[in-house]
């Protein structure tokens, strides 16, 4: 996974779990794209301050998901989604195995949740 897009689902899912500090500084460099240096300035610390902070949450939130496997869990179920759309547009040659072959994805989202 790219590392942004990596970052973004990670914080989308255990963001919260973040102290408000660690969110606002977080924020603002993966999802508003700021530099390390006007959010230094901004809140009045050092850049390297601004690094540290990110590269620890990054690993405090990578770690929630070694643990909970959440981010992993939605990624399976939208590939798994994806498939059963893919299989309803073509269903139409096919249509038992189709329908089987829907259950089975269906119960696998099922078990994963």
């Amino acid at each position: 996974m790219e590392r942004i897009a990596e970052q973004v689902f990670l914080y989308d899912f255990y963001g919260e779990l973040l102290t408000e500090h660690q969110k606002q500084v977080y924020e603002d460099v993966v999802l508003n794209d700021m530099s390390l240096s006007e959010i230094a300035q901004d809140l009045g610390i050092s850049r390297q301050g601004v690094h540290d902070l990110v590269k620890r949450c990054d690993k405090i939130l990578k770690g929630y998901e070694e643990k909970l496997h959440l981010v992993e869990k939605f990624m399976n179920c939208k590939k798994q989604i994806e498939k059963i759309c893919d299989l309803t547009d073509h269903y139409q040659d096919h249509v038992e195995e189709t329908m089987e072959e829907i259950k089975q994805i269906s119960r696998e989202i099922l078990e994963e949740l």
